[in-house]
């Protein structure tokens, strides 16, 4: 018989450990840190702290929005799904609007991919929501505009689309834009999925 772990309360522990042991956690706040180490956790790349950026406001803004029964809206259905529900401080809405009829043809309509798309969807559920862009450099490009626009303000945003064409220069305009958004962001090229479902985990509740 192979000699490994079972015991998924114990992978976890020694898992998080590990992070903290190796990772560089210094100078982040305790929402932060267990973010960050969340972040690591889902990509298995304890060098992503060094591109982790953020607004000196982001971790008391989403934290109050989720606590609040703030919407989480999700530019892809991974994203959604990654989210633990049973987390959720106040049963939060998780939404992705990206399966719904129609956006194909509002995409072209638009000149964009349906992940910018489909954000059209959630203009009536912006205001003091969760934003949260785990794969769609577009999405973010989009949000910013609609912010700029006159649509709803997000309370925070964690934006970490992933991507060669578009990502790194999509948060840097989130980190630059003048509306102020409170956000969240990996520099550069890596992001995804996981890794955005996994700082809405760790923001959704103290228990890692």
């Amino acid at each position: 018989m192979i000699a490994y772990e079972r015991d998924g309360a114990e992978i976890y522990r020694q898992s998080f450990a590990i992070i903290r042991a190796e990772a560089d956690l210094s100078g982040l706040d305790p929402v932060l840190a267990r973010t960050v180490v969340r972040m690591i956790h889902a990509s298995g790349m304890v060098d992503l702290r060094r591109d982790v950026a953020f607004s000196p406001g982001f971790g008391a803004a989403a934290v109050t929005a989720l606590q609040g029964g703030a919407p989480i809206l999700c530019d892809t259905m991974m994203v959604a799904s990654g989210v633990t529900r049973r987390r959720l401080p106040a049963d939060n809405e998780v939404v992705c609007t990206l399966p719904e009829p129609g956006i194909p043809e509002l995409a072209r309509e638009l000149g964009t991919t349906r992940s910018a798309a489909a954000m059209e969807r959630w203009r009536d559920r912006l205001d003091g929501s969760l934003v949260v862009i785990g794969n769609a450099p577009t999405a973010l490009f989009h949000l910013l505009e609609m912010v700029a626009g006159g649509a709803g303000r997000p309370a925070a945003v964690i934006g970490v689309p992933v991507g060669f064409v578009g990502a790194a220069e999509s948060k840097v305009a989130l980190t630059e834009d003048r509306s102020g958004l409170e956000h969240l962001v990996v520099h550069g090229r890596r992001g995804g999925s996981a890794i955005a479902a996994g700082a809405v985990n760790a923001l959704a509740t103290d228990v890692e």
